[in-house]
């Protein structure tokens, strides 16, 4: 037996003069109907989602089976109801997920609207720890304090010399603060290297294998050491007259290795007050060791490497304290490992002798002025960028004896400038032959400081 059915009955109209008879499969389920008041036809009634299952079949004279316009058009309004509520179904749906994420927005400014109404918080140095959650801390005026530690805080982070920030009315530490670093110390990281690859420097063919040796391969490959049993160079101190590429060599290292690399002047480490120098220095290498592999970059390090006086100022007194610092750090109890140091001086002589001793810098490495094919090489990367016509370069060599790279440089621009002078785009021989006279006379007037004419062009 079918179970019994509930729902809206489809009713189907023969007449009895039709000679089709209306067959209803077995499992359309149950089906009513009779004669209608004229005895003329004969209406019967079929579930609803049953009434696609007829079919028509000749056979006796029993009536013909047409479904009445009244039932036509109740299918089409129950197809476009069915399409409207699949329209207003999914635009809930769409609704329902806009009013989930306008909820979690306005829970986050909740939250931000909330931390930024909160009261300012104390700074303080954890000096030490008397139990899991009471410690001794010094805040930023020199005071200190017995506190209670928030019990979120993990005890094993809780160290002396943390930085930690404190509840300005109970003084509670409420959060441990990463380590903070001078802004002149970590705004010595380079963030982009430089575009100035090994290829730019022409001329120092040799000093590029040396410098490569002490300070890439190390980083790259420190088994090839290990494997020979050596330890390997900590630093490469570069010397040479101005303008001969000391710190165009450094930049090509920078670009060419993918470690950290740190460049700061000598004269920033000089410090006014006692210990600012030494605390910069060893800011300066901690930030090394904390994101080695790394490079530091000491340019002119003459500036605070000066050879150690028995007469001097107080000035002079904290500048040797920083040299201190320095040498302790270079060779120190703690080992430098993936950190290496490049130095750049064009006064070698002046340096103190703890600095040159092997064990801080292992190599150093002279970078003079060009000779011949050296300049040669420089004019020619320079040319290469300019536009010019029927240029030899190897005619004027001979005539550039003593210029260094800057020097050369300089040339080939004062070339250019002649060029755009009388209103050309390319550079001729006798451009480039005035430009090397131009900078010859420089030269001669800059061997007699009492002459002001020495400082023009």
């Amino acid at each position: 037996m079918p179970r019994p059915w509930h729902g809206p009955w489809a009713p189907c109209v023969f007449r009895r003069s039709s000679p089709h008879k209306l067959r209803i499969h077995p499992w359309a389920g149950h089906v009513k109907g009779g004669l209608t008041a004229s005895g003329s036809t004969f209406r019967i009634f079929i579930p609803w989602d049953k009434s696609n299952i007829m079919s028509e079949v000749d056979a006796s004279p029993r009536g013909d089976v047409t479904k009445s316009d009244e039932l036509v058009e109740m299918e089409r309004n129950i197809r476009r109801l069915q399409e409207q509520a699949k329209d207003l179904n999914q635009a809930r749906h769409a609704l329902e997920g806009e009013v989930r994420s306008l909820r979690k927005k306005a829970t986050r400014l909740e939250d931000e609207i909330a931390h930024l109404k909160s009261p300012p918080m104390i700074i303080g140095t954890l000096q030490d720890m008397l139990g899991p959650r009471t410690a001794i801390v010094k805040s930023s005026n020199g005071t200190v304090f017995q506190v209670a530690v928030n019990e979120r805080l993990s005890a094993d982070k809780l160290r002396p010399g943390a930085r930690v920030a404190m509840n300005q009315d109970s003084l509670a530490i409420i959060e441990l603060l990463h380590d903070a670093w001078d802004p002149m110390v970590s705004g010595a990281e380079m963030i982009e290297a430089p575009d100035i690859s090994y290829s730019d420097v022409a001329g120092l063919e040799e000093e590029i294998t040396l410098v490569k040796e002490a300070v890439e391969l190390p980083l790259k490959n420190p088994g090839l050491f290990s494997k020979v049993g050596v330890t390997p160079p900590k630093g490469v101190l570069l010397v040479g007259p101005p303008g001969c590429g000391k710190t165009l060599l450094a930049k090509a290292v920078a670009n060419s290795t993918e470690a950290t690399f740190i460049r700061m002047v000598g004269s920033e480490l000089a410090q006014k007050y006692i210990g600012e120098g030494g605390r910069l220095v060893r800011e300066l290498f901690a930030l090394a060791k904390e994101k080695s592999p790394s490079i530091i970059f000491l340019d002119e390090i003459d500036a605070i490497g000066a050879k150690r006086l028995d007469g001097s100022t107080s000035g002079d007194r904290e500048v040797q304290r920083t040299l201190m610092q320095l040498l302790a750090e270079l060779d120190g109890f703690d080992q430098l490992d993936d950190v290496k140091i490049i130095a750049a001086t064009n006064r070698p002589d002046i340096l103190d002798d703890a600095l040159l001793r092997p064990g801080r810098f292992d190599r150093v490495i002279e970078i003079g002025l060009p000779k011949d094919e050296g300049r040669k090489a420089i004019l020619d990367l320079h040319l290469s960028s300019m536009t010019t016509r029927r240029v030899d370069v190897g005619a004027i060599v001979g005539s550039t004896k003593g210029f260094s790279g800057a020097e050369l440089a300089a040339t080939c621009v004062e070339a250019g400038m002649i060029a755009i002078r009388d209103k050309r785009t390319q550079v001729r021989q006798s451009d480039l032959k005035e430009a090397v006279a131009k900078i010859a006379e420089k030269r001669a007037h800059a061997g007699n400081r009492n002459d002001p004419t020495r400082l023009y062009a």
